[in-house]
């Protein structure tokens, strides 16, 4: 962790508290955490001193990663003494983001849930109840100067109406020279500086950094902010004041919009950069967390069986786990073991009547010492070869298909292939349901203990690349092969006696009445969970620019305004002796 950050930047797992980035949520493991500053707060931030400024330059549908691959010069040196990330986001809901929507939460501090403003037009925009910052600081600093210099319109006229004085220019070039000469000739409080020429460069020709077009117009624009620090740093009075330098993205490039459950850090219309520099900062880089550290959060159906209970899940059509002889299928599942201890026999997911017998009709999953197998009407029965009970979760499947012309099981465990083998000419069909959970558990050796998830049926033979990579995911429209889906049990319930089938067939499992709902959070190296909600918290947010703003200003931040960002306190470098 680096010196003066309050929190590491990289996940934790703290029971059931998640903790992203420089900050924790606010949630019953942290109830001291407040998303604004208290009302009284008047603070000499970081010990900088007095003159406190800010200079806060916005570039219009810059992706971060084009700045990471390109490496302009002046970002590159503004990245030494700063807070900064490649990879913010613009927004972090699910809505189509536009530049009205992204200028307008970057000068707010509210997301558009509350702004309102969706469509380029500003249509929904209410000032009153969402003030900007020029508004909030007209308000509360007397005779401060606030300036705006835009190279659109719509920019200054929709949102710098408050700004003590706002110019309409005609291009980023013009933009750069009213800049400086603000800078070399008045005392401003706060400049805010518009570049849009990137955002038309990327729509015409594409956001990327090999895009000859749009890579030149960001080169242009860190030109020209070279040319601005370079004013900055030469002014009278430069030496007593403070500035606070804000670079940010109003938005990335590309297709807009995520569907609900995807992980919008791989949408780049939100992709941005975002840094809070100071020569006193430490240079700090934020970046995602590591998709493998996202934890599998949730509740599943426990399924006990012992002498005097025993918990189950029945299909109601007996017909669901039937293979015939011909076809193809692909059928797999998550569970944990919490039995905590090698046992021999105990049946927990099977299509056949209760395991006190070896059978030629049915099969099913039954443990056997610290591992498991699948019984395929007596023969074969091949074993899972890894120890699974472990109180982890594991992901399992079977397909069944023609290789070589031969009707072939195949069996996968946490991804990889553990036997393949002929059922050729084999029909061990019945009439009895697919059951979940045991139903016997007369003994130590056939009792059992765990959660099962994610069950799913599939009228196709999946390659083992897909096999691999569906299991572990959490199923959903977005899925590879969703429309070849047979049945889909999440198992998510927290209560009453069904298990939904969510594929829209009907086919769903009656619980026993005595079915308990478990929840948990865990991270699986065998499972890659959707993302939480709270992990695009872990990296700077457009939203989260003007609560730094007034806390850099010593502006008390009201409760009152719900502003709905997170405050970014960057680390300040000691001098040495």
């Amino acid at each position: 962790m680096k010196k003066g950050f309050t929190l590491t930047a990289t996940l934790k797992y703290l029971g059931f508290c998640l903790v992203f980035g420089l900050f924790l949520m606010a949630t019953g493991c942290n109830k001291d955490f407040e998303n604004t500053l208290p009302q009284n707060f008047r603070n000499d931030t970081l010990g900088l001193g007095a003159g406190k400024k800010v200079l806060y330059i916005v570039l219009d549908g810059v992706t971060g990663a084009a700045i990471k691959a390109l490496a302009p010069p002046n970002l590159a040196q503004i990245n030494a003494k700063a807070t900064y990330t490649y990879e913010g986001l613009a927004d972090n809901k699910y809505n189509v983001i536009t530049n009205a929507s992204a200028w307008t939460t970057m000068l707010t501090g509210y997301d558009y849930t509350k702004h309102n403003v969706t469509s380029e037009d500003f249509s929904g925009l209410n000032l009153q109840t969402t003030p900007t910052v020029f508004t909030r600081i007209k308000s509360s600093l007397n005779n401060a100067r606030t300036v705006s210099i835009a190279s659109t319109i719509a920019f200054n006229d929709k949102l710098a109406a408050d700004a003590t004085v706002k110019q309409n220019v005609a291009d980023d070039a013009a933009v750069k020279t009213a800049v400086v000469t603000e800078l070399t000739t008045n005392n401003p409080s706060m400049v805010v500086a518009q570049f849009h020429n990137a955002e038309t460069a990327g729509a015409a020709n594409g956001y990327t950094a090999a895009t000859p077009a749009y890579a030149a117009a960001i080169k242009s624009i860190d030109g020209y902010i070279g040319e601005i620090l370079t004013a900055l740093k030469a002014r009278k009075g430069y030496s007593g004041e403070n500035w606070l330098v804000v670079i940010a993205s109003n938005k990335g490039g590309g297709p807009s919009g995520g569907a609900p459950g995807s992980n919008i850090f791989n949408d780049p219309s939100r992709n941005a950069y975002i840094a809070f520099y100071n020569p006193r900062f430490s240079s700090a880089l934020i970046s995602q967390p590591d998709p493998n550290s996202y934890p599998f959060v949730g509740t599943g159906p426990r399924f006990i069986a012992t002498t005097n209970s025993n918990v189950t899940a029945i299909q109601n059509n007996t017909a669901i786990g039937n293979f015939g002889t011909t076809g193809d299928f692909t059928f797999m599942f998550k569970f944990r073991d919490d039995y905590g201890q090698a046992n021999y026999y105990p049946m927990f997911l099977a299509k056949r009547n209760a395991f006190n017998s070896v059978s030629s009709t049915g099969w099913g999953f039954l443990f056997g010492a610290n591992s498991a197998q699948l019984d395929w009407g007596g023969t074969p029965r091949p074993g899972f070869g890894i120890d699974i009970r472990d109180g982890r979760w594991h992901t399992v499947a079977f397909t069944i298909g023609l290789l070589n012309g031969v009707r072939t099981l195949t069996l996968y465990v946490d991804g990889l292939t553990r036997y393949s083998g002929s059922i050729n000419g084999r029909n061990i069909d019945n009439n009895i349901p697919l059951r979940l959970g045991g139903d016997v558990g007369t003994n130590g050796d056939t009792q059992t203990n765990l959660l099962i998830r994610d069950v799913a049926l599939f009228n196709v033979n999946m390659s083992a690349t897909d096999v691999a990579a569906i299991m572990r995911t959490q199923i959903k429209p977005s899925t590879p092969f969703y429309n070849n889906l047979l049945g889909f049990w999440p198992g998510n319930e927290t209560s009453g006696t069904t298990m939904l089938d969510q594929s829209g067939k009907g086919n769903n499992f009656t619980y026993s009445s005595n079915v308990t709902f478990a929840g948990f959070e865990e991270i699986s190296t065998n499972i890659s969970p959707d993302i939480s909600p709270a992990a695009y918290l872990s990296v700077p947010n457009g939203v989260d620019i003007p609560l730094l703003i007034y806390n850099w200003l010593n502006i008390a931040v009201s409760p009152q305004w719900g502003l709905t960002g997170r405050l970014y306190i960057p680390t300040v470098s000691l001098p040495t002796n």
